[in-house]
């Protein structure tokens, strides 16, 4: 139990630059004792006490603002970072080594339609192994971010992301696939990433130049045209009979 208080500890100080001491984090950290709660509450929750694991799960979002529900499934070495408005749903997997921001949301896409045909089905995501989240983000659903994924600030996740890959953006896309060892905090890396709507705005601003363009050159075809005036045909002779 203490090796295993011991690693989130650890786990905190190595991907928070804020973070000087395992005491400091002990004392300080919302994530840390939201995470200790959560332990406890799922142990409640296991062996079926459920209204005493809700109970308790209760104060412990009071106390740091983080909500987990008692029947998550947690990896090892979780961290939560800042915390407040973080919601991970009951059916909700998580590997190890995860790192999620403030306001990350593990929802289900539709929770009040049927809410009793959804009893005990899955309805939340599963993020593998080295997955990373930033502030702000939905996820909603239950399919699976695969390993050392990264989903950016802000992004609404509807599908399955593979591996390694990098997602931005309403509806989140994917921006990179190739797998990033370094930890990126708010799960994108800074200064490197394309950006989507900036590509399309490009793309569009080149298009509409060329258009541009093409209008110069049609003006200045028809401004030629309109000043040629072609020479006056020769008058055919006029032939007059002997009579006249």
């Amino acid at each position: 139990m203490f090796k295993i208080i011991r690693q989130e500890i650890d786990a905190m100080i190595a991907r928070d630059p804020a973070a000087r001491s395992r005491w400091e984090v002990v004392l300080s950290y919302p994530a840390f004792h939201a995470i200790m709660g959560y332990r406890c509450t799922n142990w409640l929750w296991k062996r079926g006490f459920r209204i005493t694991a809700r109970f308790f799960s209760q104060i412990m979002r009071w106390l740091t603002g983080i909500e987990i529900h008692p029947g998550a499934t947690i990896g090892k070495r979780f961290f939560i970072d800042h915390g407040m408005g973080v919601v991970i749903g009951e059916t909700a997997e998580i590997g190890d080594d995860v790192t999620l921001y403030q306001g990350v949301t593990l929802g289900g896409t539709a929770p009040s339609v049927d809410s009793d045909g959804q009893r005990g089905l899955k309805r939340h995501p599963t993020l593998e192994d080295g997955v990373i989240v930033g502030s702000g983000a939905q996820i909603l659903g239950p399919f699976t971010v695969r390993k050392n994924a990264r989903i950016g600030g802000n992004a609404v996740v509807l599908a399955e992301v593979p591996e390694g890959a990098t997602v931005v953006g309403i509806p989140a896309k994917i921006v990179r696939r190739e797998k990033d060892d370094r930890f990126c905090a708010y799960g994108t890396p800074v200064g490197d990433l394309p950006d989507p709507v900036a590509r399309a705005l490009d793309e569009l601003s080149r298009e509409v130049q060329g258009l541009r363009q093409r209008v110069v050159e049609l003006e200045s075809e028809q401004k030629q045209q309109e000043g040629y005036t072609p020479a006056a045909s020769p008058e055919k002779p006029r032939i007059v009979a002997a009579s006249e």
